[in-house]
């Protein structure tokens, strides 16, 4: 698969750790006469979230959106990676060798994080808490230090993957007590397929749901599709704009939504397992999914594109099944798979 090279060249000012939406809706608000545009937002998941929903009665917009909001909250408070939740407990339980009983829901939720992961090739890794806590992202803010090598050499050997957990009905275990689990790279993206399932539940035809950079449109705004816009990894604004159709969700994964500089470098809690070390082999990358959990997916799977970097982009998306995808390289230049490059604007 070719890339399509816009060539654009972003500003090299580093700015400061800060929470990005990664993508920036672009759609307008509805003129007078026309259907209601309600626009609903929050903070869940250490981000923006935003739920706008179109041409239904007010009062059935609201009732929806709480409804979303309320499953929202639940799971933030269930998959916590640092905060008491059932997530963090199980990491207690884990780490002690000893087995534990789980909801059914999060039994569920790992065995397709674990699917998840064996189609990534391990890329996308969520038992390697630990590792992501070692370089002090289990914090509201980042800790700004480089953990000592060894240590981090220490973490990698002992080899932490999804295949290690068992999951027996309800009841986890792991023989590896290096195992502990992040979820942070899955819940934005079942979050996102949980407020469809939602949303259709309540009547409601013609959504749009933004958690962070992760989005799902349902139906259309009005006479047109939802238009989004992909953040640029190193300047306000946007790299380009995008008109989502019905169930289609994109998923971004980027540099610039959790990180800390130290001596000049960017580090950002975009790990790669296989060293140890934050990737930096790009700056950015969005993929666009359809079909079922496309949330999920698109969450998940943009994570394995990131930290293989731009040389194994189009292999790599090519094996997971990904035909859209845009991702800025270490350098600034954006590469664009054909396909998606013909719907951008």
């Amino acid at each position: 698969m070719q890339h399509h090279d816009l060539s654009l060249k972003p500003s090299l000012r580093m700015q400061s750790a800060r929470i990005s939406l990664g993508l920036l809706l672009l759609f307008l608000l509805a003129g007078c006469g026309a259907p209601p545009l309600l626009q609903q937002q929050s903070y869940v998941f250490g981000t923006l979230v935003e739920i706008s929903v179109y041409g239904t009665p007010e009062a059935q917009a609201r009732t929806a959106t709480a409804a979303v909001l309320a499953r929202f909250d639940a799971l933030h408070q269930q998959l916590h990676a640092w905060q008491p939740s059932e997530l963090s407990r199980l990491n207690t339980a884990l780490a002690k060798g000893e087995r534990t009983s789980v909801t059914p829901e999060l039994a569920a939720m790992l065995r397709d994080a674990q699917a998840l992961s064996v189609q990534s090739g391990d890329l996308f890794n969520p038992a390697i808490g630990g590792l992501i806590a070692l370089w002090g992202f289990h914090a509201d803010a980042p800790q700004s230090r480089v953990p000592d090598a060894a240590t981090i050499a220490g973490w990698v050997q002992r080899q932490p993957r999804m295949r290690d957990l068992h999951i027996e009905r309800n009841t986890v275990w792991s023989d590896n007590p290096a195992l502990q689990l992040d979820l942070g790279g899955y819940a934005k993206g079942r979050a996102l397929d949980d407020a469809v399932a939602i949303l259709k539940s309540h009547g409601i035809q013609n959504a749009l749901v933004n958690i962070g950079g992760n989005v799902i449109a349902l139906g259309q705004h009005g006479e047109r599709p939802w238009r989004v816009g992909i953040q640029h990894p190193r300047k306000p604004g946007t790299l380009a704009t995008l008109d989502l159709l019905d169930g289609e969700a994109i998923g971004t994964s980027g540099d610039y939504q959790r990180f800390f500089e130290a001596g000049g470098k960017r580090y950002s809690h975009l790990i790669d397992p296989r060293s140890g070390w934050p990737a930096n082999g790009v700056q950015s990358v969005t993929i666009l999914l359809r079909g079922a959990h496309a949330g999920t997916r698109s969450d998940a799977l943009s994570k394995p594109l990131f930290i293989d970097g731009a040389a194994y982009l189009a292999k790599h998306a090519a094996q997971l099944g990904i035909t859209d995808y845009l991702a800025v390289d270490a350098r600034g230049k954006t590469l664009v798979a054909p396909t998606l490059a013909a719907r951008l604007h």
